[in-house]
């Protein structure tokens, strides 16, 4: 079978890719949804030490929430995104993240679009999170531990997941308003 026309076979010789612990730090506004990103190279620590340092989260926030959403392999680059919530520094600026159509490479066999934008992400980690706030108690209990405006916007996305759904795992259904 030849391989797919999106990924090139890569020789054995090359160095390894660079690992980067990318952090998108979540907060809401008058007008809506808003994220910026913040990341470091991963060294000699794990990625959720990392990331855990970048979202500058104090320990035992009730209403904190570190979640590990994605990956993306770009040139000899591989990210590895983490979504954080409530960003401590609101008044940083941000970018707005709105629902959009999910995206997609139109490729079954090579799923990675051409192009991911630093919002594309984001859009993906809300669904992400839209998700795991009415199938994991972890994340539903964070939601109802504080930054209601945040969760309310989160709900306004598809629902979606980022892996395999498990056989045997009971929705937590929580109130949307």
């Amino acid at each position: 079978m030849p391989p797919s026309p999106h990924i090139a076979a890569a020789p054995t010789t090359l160095p390894p890719p660079t690992v980067v612990v990318e952090v998108l730090l979540i907060s809401a506004d008058q007008d809506g949804l808003r994220f910026r990103a913040t990341s470091a190279p991963l060294r000699d620590e794990h990625p959720d030490v990392v990331a855990r340092s970048l979202a500058e989260l104090p320990p035992g926030r009730l209403d904190g929430l570190l979640h590990s959403t994605s990956w993306r392999f770009v040139g000899r680059r591989l990210t590895v995104t983490y979504v954080a919530l409530p960003d401590p520094r609101p008044g940083a600026p941000t970018t707005p993240i709105e629902p959009t159509p999910v995206l997609n490479s139109g490729d079954p066999l090579a799923p990675s679009p051409a192009e991911i934008r630093p919002v594309d992400v984001a859009v993906h980690a809300c669904r992400h999170l839209a998700f795991l706030r009415q199938t994991d108690p972890t994340v539903a209990a964070a939601a109802g531990a504080g930054a209601p405006m945040i969760w309310r916007l989160i709900n306004e996305f598809t629902p979606a997941v980022a892996g395999a759904l498990a056989p045997n795992a009971t929705p937590v259904l929580l109130p949307t308003g």
